[in-house]
């Protein structure tokens, strides 16, 4: 069987000792080098071409996002993972960018880790599941901003009603105005503020005027 082979990437030696020590139990990982810095992790995958690079993202000279970037750009063969201790979304989000495959934080168990390393050397992803929430939720966010608003449809008589109202004009002038019932134009008011949802003259006025609807 093939080993799937490791470089540690961690400023802190006792870090690197301690997976090292977890990794070294399973047979089918082989630890092929250690770095202290992102500029050394870049170094040391092009010369060694490790299935995986564990990376650290709080690195001197490099960091580990700026590494996994290179490593991405450059060293295709490489997967990065990443092994931190930050679980910010700006932290999460921009590892993802810089190419990285997987992420784990560093209170992770052994069961995972070694799930992870399997799941990246064999071509897929993986993020733990707190990673992944954050991961999903800022999809949705800017999935959510990049799509446009649809531009309410309003009836004749909505807009007439509207168009005076940003004049300015109360519901009984506008009543007299178009020849209709007080209680008709405030009833045309209320069903255009709960479709824009807004709570009051003032924002539909201001919606009418930013959406341009009239």
């Amino acid at each position: 069987m093939k080993k799937i082979t490791v470089l540690l990437a961690d400023d802190h030696t006792i870090v690197r000792n301690g997976i090292r020590s977890i990794l070294e139990e399973f047979g089918e990982i082989e630890i092929v080098g250690e770095a202290g810095d992102g500029a050394e992790t870049v170094e040391m995958v092009k010369t060694l071409m490790p299935d995986i690079a564990m990376i650290d993202i709080a690195m001197p000279v490099m960091s580990g996002i700026q590494a996994t970037e290179q490593i991405s750009r450059h060293y295709k063969k490489t997967r990065s993972l990443i092994l931190s201790m930050h679980d910010n979304e700006d932290y999460i989000l921009k590892s993802v960018e810089a190419g990285a495959c997987g992420y784990l934080l560093k209170d992770t168990t052994r069961d995972e880790m070694i799930r992870a390393i399997r799941t990246v050397a064999g071509g897929e992803k993986y993020f733990a599941n707190s990673v992944s929430n954050i991961i999903v939720q800022a999809y949705l966010h800017n999935v959510k901003r990049a799509v446009p608003r649809q531009k309410p449809r309003l009836s004749k008589k909505e807009k007439a009603v509207l168009k005076l109202i940003v004049d300015g004009l109360n519901s009984r002038e506008i009543a007299e105005k178009l020849d209709l019932s007080v209680r008709t134009v405030d009833n045309h008011r209320a069903n255009m503020m709960k479709r824009l949802g807004v709570k009051n003259a003032v924002e539909l006025v201001r919606t009418a005027l930013d959406e341009k609807l009239l």
